[in-house]
């Protein structure tokens, strides 16, 4: 759930893997990894994620269908 999150909120974003990789302070292989579920997100990573695009941990975990922070 978080990896199709994440990668819905890059799409809808027009944002680059390498574009949010370099705002992660990570390589591209890494993000793509995240995106594509191959590793598990450090939650410093998530929380990062969350912050860029303005919604909840929640959200990004599938915990919320709300994007929006209320």
């Amino acid at each position: 759930m978080i990896f199709e999150n994440i990668r819905n909120l890059r799409e809808d974003n027009d944002k680059t893997q390498k574009e949010l990789a370099e705002y992660l302070n990570i390589k591209q292989t890494t993000y793509s990894k995240y995106e594509l579920g191959k590793i598990n997100i450090p939650i410093e990573m998530l929380i990062k994620l969350a912050d860029f695009y303005d919604v909840s941990l929640d959200y990004l975990t599938g915990r919320d269908s709300r994007k929006n922070r209320t």
